[in-house]
């Protein structure tokens, strides 16, 4: 393996949900995760916020997302969006 390859798999990588696409080539992606509470043991679900760099557009409100960390493209924006696993149902 040379450096570039082991670069791409320090790279953390995350899947969620769409939740804003009203910026150009820039998405709100919700990340959920499940948190166990130190002292009660019962499980909380915790939602982080990440704007991710869309590049095409593709990406729209409801979709899921899988995005892989990148350099600094903005003051917010560390994250690329890799491709859309599953488009949002319309109603």
């Amino acid at each position: 393996m040379n450096d570039k390859e082991n670069m791409l798999k320090k790279r953390k990588e995350y899947v969620g949900q769409v939740i804003s696409d009203k910026m150009e080539k820039t998405v709100v992606v919700a990340i959920d995760r499940m948190v166990q509470d130190p002292r009660y043991k019962k499980f909380l679900k915790r939602t982080s916020k990440l704007k991710a760099h869309d590049e095409k557009n593709e990406a729209h409100v409801g979709d899921r997302v899988k995005l892989i960390e990148t350099r600094p493209l903005s003051r917010e924006k560390r994250w690329m969006v890799i491709e859309v696993l599953e488009r949002a149902t319309e109603i």
